[in-house]
């Protein structure tokens, strides 16, 4: 593909530092996030399951599932309708430049660039529209996973291992959703392009900051981490 006249190093770096983020959020935050709210929520999913299989109905899983599975679908159609947005936008690619750019702060450049611009935007949506759907199929395989898991079976390795999977299965379709939300936050930073690449650095850096501190140091993720402790300790509140 022929790069754009235009196209400077420091565009280069601001596309790349939003590939590298967007890819690489999921090692950091294993890494450098010890505690972090994703790590609890995993915990909190697994005990989901145990607590399900001691249900003699299941009716209230089967509505929390149901209200996952319409969620992700509806991040999944309107990313498609988005897409689809971007595509009348890039046929009309010309009349569109010339009314971005008549804006007091968008920078001007060629309409190669500006098309290529739009191209890193609808390439952002289009995975983050494959990691909805590839959520929703995990959410499916977890419904199946979930009403095969037999009534209340003796504790032991069995039954643990039931526990685990299934449990693993909910968290791989979350971590995808996830995924494909960041994508949102750094179709942002790539849509800052079109003010300038060091906008759109200065935009990604933000997204990571904001990112890590949502998973670290709010009141929820707190909240979740001590919520985590209790459920982990006995009725006096120590350690099991």
């Amino acid at each position: 593909m022929k790069l754009p006249p235009d196209i400077t190093l420091l565009h280069v770096i601001a596309i790349g530092l939003i590939a590298v983020a967007w890819s690489g959020y999921s090692t950091f935050l294993r890494v450098f996030g010890k505690g972090s709210l994703n790590a609890q929520l995993s915990a909190v999913r697994r005990r989901w399951m145990e607590t399900s299989m001691s249900r003699e109905l299941r009716m209230p899983d089967a509505v929390l599932l149901g209200h996952m599975i319409n969620s992700v679908a509806f991040f999944g159609s309107a990313t498609l309708i988005v897409l689809a947005g971007l595509l009348g936008v890039a046929a009309n690619v010309k009349d569109v430049h010339r009314v971005v750019y008549d804006l007091p702060f968008a920078s001007s450049t060629s309409v190669e660039l500006f098309s290529f611009n739009l191209g890193i935007v609808g390439v952002i949506l289009a995975v983050a529209f494959f990691l909805f759907t590839y959520s929703l199929r995990k959410l499916i395989y977890t419904s199946a996973m979930l009403g095969g898991l037999p009534e209340d079976p003796p504790k032991g390795a069995r039954r643990d291992g039931l526990v685990e999977t299934t449990a693993i299965v909910l968290t791989e379709a979350v971590k995808s959703f996830n995924s494909g939300i960041r994508g949102y936050y750094f179709a942002v930073a790539a849509l800052v392009l079109f003010i300038g690449p060091a906008q759109s650095i200065a935009t990604s850096l933000l997204v990571i900051i904001l990112l890590f501190w949502r998973q670290m140091s709010t009141r929820t993720a707190r909240a979740i981490g001590r919520y985590v402790e209790l459920l982990e300790s006995d009725d006096d509140g120590n350690p099991r």
